[in-house]
């Protein structure tokens, strides 16, 4: 972890709180390049009623028309949620030099959970983890988030 880790994943949970205010799952992504912020996303599957609506495809595509390339080398992306598998082969795929995140993932995380893709060398291009940034605040987004869809169910039962 370096110093700019937090402040970034702060930003990251910015985005994720306009997922939440959506009510959407609250994961945040980040995008940084030579020191600064060039993409920002969050999830938007059910608003925008599509499968790939993550915080990090969104980000990513954001990224790649910034630098004007679809490789992202130099770049660390930082996201509130452990990727899923999608995700991390687009991070992969992206040829993103380090991935930061938050919280853990047991149901679909790729990043150590489940498996983890980054730790397989025999892929073209390697990526640097750092888990558990900020892990408290975002696992508590996340907790929140969940007890309150789970408080509506049971109103509307």
């Amino acid at each position: 972890m370096n110093n700019n880790d937090m402040a970034y994943m702060q930003a990251a949970i910015r985005q994720a709180k306009k997922a939440f205010a959506l009510n959407e799952t609250p994961i945040g992504c980040v995008i940084v390049y030579e020191g600064r912020v060039i993409a920002k996303g969050y999830n938007r599957r059910i608003t925008d009623k599509s499968t790939i609506a993550h915080a990090e495809i969104s980000a990513i595509k954001k990224a790649c028309a910034k630098l004007g390339d679809w490789r992202l080398e130099g770049c660390t992306i930082y996201v509130t949620l452990e990727p899923c598998p999608m995700c991390a082969g687009a991070i992969l795929q992206a040829r993103i030099d380090r991935l930061v995140y938050g919280a853990s993932s047991p149901k679909a995380g790729c990043a150590g959970s489940i498996t983890d893709i980054f730790a397989i060398k025999d892929f073209n291009h390697n990526v640097e983890v750092s888990r558990g940034v900020m892990e408290e605040e975002c696992s508590a987004m996340m907790s929140s988030f969940f007890k309150k869809l789970r408080e509506a169910d049971k109103k509307e039962e």
